[in-house]
């Protein structure tokens, strides 16, 4: 059997810790990215595999610890060539958390070896 493909969403620790934002308010950013990353790459193969096994799908959402750590997972992401969806909140220009498209586990390396479970 093939290794399920799994959506990745990393939040920041610091937004409920040390911003104080409402638990709702960090639950609606990972929301955010991976809708905005499921439409951005709605034309790639591993998007339409995922939507197409719609009671099977898998996501893992993570921790990081601030704005600095968040970019540099998405950096991470990008030298490892995995589609990602980084969101920014507005009106505040604040970038909250990303998604990658489905991906297997496999396929991610150590692009987000340092985050934790949330």
């Amino acid at each position: 059997m093939a290794e399920a493909r799994t959506m990745f969403i990393v939040i920041r620790k610091d937004l409920a810790k040390v911003l104080q934002w409402p638990l709702g308010s960090v639950i609606a950013q990972g929301c955010h990215a991976s809708v905005a990353v499921m439409q951005k790459y709605r034309d790639d193969e591993r998007v339409k595999a995922y939507v197409d096994d719609i009671n099977s799908m898998h996501k893992v959402v993570l921790e990081t610890k601030n704005e600095a750590s968040l970019l540099k997972m998405a950096e991470n992401l990008k030298q490892n060539n995995i589609p990602y969806y980084l969101w920014t909140e507005q009106p505040e220009n604040i970038p909250t958390c990303l998604a990658t498209v489905p991906v297997v586990r496999s396929d991610l390396g150590d692009a987000l070896k340092k985050c934790t479970l949330m």
